[in-house]
């Protein structure tokens, strides 16, 4: 594995490999990788002949006041694990080599920026949108991985996707849980023990919200009620940011689960925010 921090070099070496009718993957990330982040290095594996991953803390995505200066980060750790589960490319560049101090071109998908995480971060998402494009810009992938964690994410990455014509394949890849169900996250290290210990009742308030899917209830705010109060009841201490239930790919909100949709839920724990979801199949 190399560790390339130059764009136009990547730039270089990704058409070099398209050239030689090489299959190329991209996994963007922000590093400090846990399971979570090496089992979508696994699915590029499995789908590519070179597989690119991309480490940048990307500062547009973070509003003021968020943990942009303390999210966790360990270049040689990430290098080292990247490596042994088969990278081929460790993409890692600075601020400048990313933005120049000029920087004034953004992407954009307003329509569905506006529900869940875009109600509290409004920037968010046309910081991902704008990294991605550059990322897309910079690697020349084929395939591109993306954890469905940041389901709102996904969907608006393959929505620019669409509406730019760029060509790139946009996979999902299912959330990766802990023992305990709680999904994966580089933020869980901020988690006190007992924060620990309370954290996987989020999907399992989730999986309440299902069974009473399968039960026949299908109102949204029946469903949105029963799943706020048993967080009030069961994670004292914890605030909601929202709790919403929308379709899958549009990200507008539901009135009544009819066919596929989408449970999603941010909690903030303490001092950290924490997402997870879950896919409702009628």
């Amino acid at each position: 594995m190399i560790i390339i921090k130059d764009p136009k070099e990547l730039q270089k070496i990704s058409l070099d490999l398209r050239s030689q009718g090489k299959t190329v993957a991209l996994v963007p990330t922000m590093g400090y990788f846990h399971e979570g982040h090496l089992s979508l290095i696994d699915n590029a594996r499995e789908k590519a002949n070179t597989v690119i991953v991309s480490l940048f803390v990307n500062p547009t995505q973070f509003a003021p006041g968020e943990d942009l200066d303390n999210y966790p980060h360990d270049l040689e750790r990430d290098a080292e694990l990247a490596r042994a589960r088969g990278a081929d490319i460790l993409f890692a560049p600075d601020k400048s080599q990313m933005y120049s101090p000029d920087h004034s071109t953004w992407v954009e998908v307003p329509d569905l920026a506006i529900n869940l995480c875009g109600k509290s971060r409004p920037e968010h998402f046309r910081g991902v949108a704008t990294i991605v494009a550059k990322l897309f810009l910079t690697a020349q992938p084929h395939i591109a991985i993306f954890g469905e964690k940041d389901w709102q994410q996904l969907a608006i990455i393959k929505r620019m996707v669409r509406d730019l014509n760029i060509p790139v394949e946009v996979i999902g890849h299912p959330i990766v849980r802990g023992a305990n169900g709680l999904a994966l996250s580089s933020r869980n290290v901020y988690l006190s023990n007992t924060e620990k210990d309370l954290a996987p009742l989020i999907q399992k308030g989730l999986r309440n919200i299902k069974d009473m899917v399968d039960k026949g209830e299908n109102e949204a705010e029946t469903l949105i009620h029963e799943l706020r109060s048993f967080y009030q009841k069961n994670i004292p201490g914890s605030r909601v940011d929202y709790i919403e239930i929308v379709d899958p790919d549009e990200i507008n909100s539901l009135e009544k689960v009819s066919g596929p949709a989408l449970c999603a839920v941010a909690i903030h724990l303490g001092k950290t925010r924490l997402i997870d979801n879950l896919l409702i199949k009628v």
